[in-house]
């Protein structure tokens, strides 16, 4: 049994005898859990008691019950889920949780019910005034008679019904009963009307019954076709429900429940479905992965394409012979922004065989297209990282676009990586992975280049189309020149003056959101920081609010300094709601648009900003890196790029080799088209090596380069890399956690087969209100770094430490 609880194993339970023939591998269950019970999932059957789980049957508890006949979890996805929690140190119950759609996993809830006891003293108890509480959740437990805890937590606050409810409990005067609640995502369902009988036969029917005119127009609206929704009926026949009742109770119309998809894409508008010609190098790529496809193997190739080179018509090429062997085919993007246009593509190419999966869908939506995938009616699946769980059987092809992108990570427990996590399902199952990108991550372009993949290259773009022209703009001499700093230089401005007098599109590119990034009073020199993190608020002039970019804490902006009540309050530095106020002061006659996390978030937004930036009734978008994945923009001749520099000062290993993806990745949107494209940098480091390599478009010579570094210093894909965030509310626990931490890390590697670094703070030392120190362990064997680690951890917690403030990432994508 796996629970999905923050524990590092799986419980054996005894299932009862009757409930032997219905118990199934994948199934959900309701166990006892010290006191309470709670919900799991069954991974492994045996018909006794193994020596080496160290049990007697005695200490063995009961299943309470099974709640699926037809286990919720395939074998496939547990074999997935498993290799997960092994890999990354995650609690497989929690994997297995993150694995399903939200809603399915029963919660269990506690139900109170007054005792013959509480009835006796509830008029005592209410006559005492130090006891109004007690006295206030008796008469609501007695007055319902019975209560969920959460309902009673509604009515008083949650720490008093918890206070509450225990002394009640201690007194006798109620009972608990915990029981799994039924789940919360269901089939939707709709009433539907039909005749019972032809139409014909009903007319006599219909004069010796003498029906009225509101069942006449009932009949005769249903004489056009076979069935019809029950709204849909009474808008038509402009009648209200009886009359359906009563022809229903004279046996002339049948009324049943139909089952209705929540499909996400039911109002899109989808593209049409061209044949191109594949070039050259596409057809030599495809007939490459066409071989394993076709053999059933497994394969992992490296699609290292140039921005516009076709990397997506290969992807849909490679389903369609994927279907054609009557396997599967899912495709991972590495954000929910692009999901959109691939899934509408792929729904004109392929069909109702298309199933979305990402966390902007209902609950409803996410439900029915999970269900459609486990049923079989969906064979192809895109989606972004938590599409790699989708319950698909006969898997033959994995996509894994912008293979590079730090997103596939997961930021909270289970810490998986979808790219990864993809590698090996295709693996397991025998399929195909291709990893798409134009800038390759490091680690997959040294498996390339060590044989563990193949990599296949689209080295120019459709139809021979040149890369957009790049040039860094030194924005020292635009210092020097001006004597103050700039937000634009005057070329990037005489640039996007030119690209509006010819009519084309521009994408101005700056990777921060809000209006300014800090608010300083002039009269103390004080910044406004966040109260829970160690981070400055950022200006939105929008909302006049300040906001924490990490924790979400907001205030509104202040009219005087909070410190010394100074009136000079300064804001800092430039977002993209600033640059995009600026451009529309400088350039009135310029339609803006800005696409950020800011408006993302906002349903229909994004997507309303790119249409119309696609139909051309936009000219400019402002924007972050959300900007420079995967869009196609034919008009588009100008990319601006306002600054970079803050990323290139990240004390992270991975900057350098992010700020030349972010770079070379926003520069292939410029010239997609019959025009040619150009792209300004600006920069106050103009010969550092990665801005060098981005704007000549050169991945080897950035490979080559950014390699070495990371052979001197011992840093991926060189060694496996560790994480221990030792994190709490109390700094100088945390800190001492962190010291005894180290000191168990030293004992456990006296092989010294580990490189162990710290412990020190990490960059953003406190974060969400919580202080938090790093350990950095690295090795030249990922086992034995495991094995070190989890001894470490194993010992410090029997000393005491706390494992829930210890926060293990194998394979970090970032040290922040």
């Amino acid at each position: 049994m796996a629970v999905p609880l923050h524990v590092s194993h799986s419980f054996v339970y005894r299932l009862p005898e009757w409930m032997r023939g219905i118990a199934r591998v994948g199934a959900r269950v309701v166990v006892p859990l010290g006191r309470s019970l709670t919900t799991g999932y069954i991974v492994d059957l045996h018909d006794k008691l193994q020596a080496d789980k160290n049990l007697s049957e005695a200490g063995v508890k009961d299943v309470e019950q099974v709640l699926d006949a037809d286990p919720l979890v395939t074998p496939d996805v547990l074999q997935i889920t498993r290799w997960v929690s092994e890999y990354y140190a995650a609690p497989w119950g929690e994997v297995i949780k993150a694995a399903l759609p939200p809603g399915i996993s029963a919660s269990i809830e506690l139900f109170l019910k007054i005792t013959p006891q509480g009835r006796t003293h509830l008029e005592a108890l209410s006559a005492k005034r130090s006891s109004a509480n007690l006295a206030r959740a008796l008469q609501l437990i007695a007055k319902a008679g019975e209560v969920k805890l959460a309902d009673l937590a509604t009515e008083l606050g949650k720490a008093q019904a918890s206070k509450a409810v225990r002394e009640l409990q201690r007194k006798g005067l109620i009972e608990t009963d915990q029981r799994a609640s039924s789940l919360f995502a269901k089939p939707k369902q709709q009433r539907i009307v039909q005749l019972s009988h032809p139409y014909e036969e009903l007319v006599g029917a219909i004069d010796t019954r003498k029906a009225t005119k509101a069942q006449r127009r009932i009949l005769e609206t249903l004489s056009q076709g076979d069935t019809m929704p029950l709204q849909e009926l009474l808008t038509a026949a402009n009648v209200g429900s009886s009359a359906v009742n009563t022809l229903q109770k004279r046996g002339l119309v049948a009324v049943s429940l139909q089952t209705i998809r929540r499909d996400p894409l039911a109002s899109a508008v989808l593209p049409l479905v061209e044949e191109y010609e594949l070039t050259e190098a596409q057809a030599s790529v495809l007939g490459e992965i066409e071989q394993p496809l076709r053999r059933g193997d497994y394969a992992a190739f490296l699609l290292h394409g140039v921005t516009g080179s076709g990397k997506t018509e290969v992807y849909m090429r490679a389903m369609r012979i994927c279907r054609q062997q009557g396997r599967a085919a899912m495709m991972l993007v590495p954000e929910i922004v692009l999901t959109p246009v691939f899934s509408r593509r792929l729904r004109a190419y392929f069909g109702d065989q298309v199933a979305i999966f990402h966390s902007s869908l209902s609950k409803g939506e996410r439900f029915d297209e999970w269900t459609r995938v486990k049923n079989g009616k969906a064979q192809i699946v895109i989606g972004t990282r938590s599409a790699v769980f989708a319950p698909i059987s006969k898997l033959g092809l994995v996509i894994v676009d912008e293979e590079h992108e730090s997103t596939y990570r997961q930021a909270d427990s289970p810490q998986y990586h979808g790219r990864d996590t993809a590698i090996v399902r295709a693996q397991k199952e025998s399929a195909v992975v291709i990893l798409g990108s134009a800038t390759p991550s490091l680690e997959s372009f040294h498996n390339a280049h060590t044989g563990k993949y193949r990599c296949l290259r689209l080295p120019t773009r459709i139809a021979n189309r040149a890369m957009a022209k790049a040039r860094m703009i030194d924005m020292r001499e635009v210092f020097d020149r001006h004597k103050k700093p700039r937000v634009f230089s005057d070329d990037l401005l005489e640039a996007i003056n030119e690209m509006h007098r010819r009519k084309e599109q521009a994408i101005i590119l700056l990777n921060r959101r809000g209006y300014s990034s800090f608010v300083l009073c002039r009269s103390c020199g004080e910044t406004i920081q966040c109260p829970n993190c160690d981070v400055t608020l950022t200006y939105h002039r929008s909302e006049r609010v300040i906001l924490c970019h990490y924790c979400n804490h907001r205030e509104t902006a202040p009219d005087r300094c909070p410190s010394c009540k100074g009136e000079y309050i300064y804001y800092i530095g430039e977002g993209t709601e600033q640059i995009e106020a600026i451009l529309m002061k400088l350039f009135p006659d310029l339609r803006v648009g800005r696409i950020d996390r800011d408006t993302a978030s906002r349903r229909g937004l994004f997507e309303k900003a790119l249409l119309d930036f696609s139909d051309g009734n936009i000219d400019m978008l402002v924007g972050t890196q959300m900007l420079a994945k995967g869009h196609d923009f034919p008009n588009v001749t100008l990319v601006g790029v306002v600054s970079v520099d803050a990323g290139l000062a990240l004390p992270d290993f991975r900057a350098a080799e992010r700020t030349f993806q972010l770079i070379t990745q926003v520069a292939g949107r410029a010239g997609r088209g019959d025009r040619a494209g150009q792209v300004l940098v600006q920069t106050y480091h103009p010969n550092h090596y990665a801005l060098r390599h981005a704007c000549a478009q050169d991945y080897d010579g950035f490979y080559n380069e950014e390699i070495r570094h990371r052979q001197n210093h011992a840093y991926p894909p060189f060694v496996a890399l560790g994480s221990l965030l030792i994190h709490g509310a109390d700094q100088s626990r945390v800190r001492s956690d962190a010291v005894g931490l180290r000191k168990e890390m030293d004992l456990a590697n006296k092989d010294r087969t580990c490189r162990i670094l710290g412990p020190a703070p990490a960059p953003l030392a406190r974060l969400k209100g919580e202080h938090r120190m790093q350990l950095l362990v690295k090795s030249r064997s990922r086992r034995q770094l495991r094995q070190v680690v989890d001894r470490a951890l194993a010992k410090a917690a029997n000393r005491g430490l706390n494992l829930r403030g210890v926060n293990l990432e194998i394979d970090p994508v970032s040290l922040m």
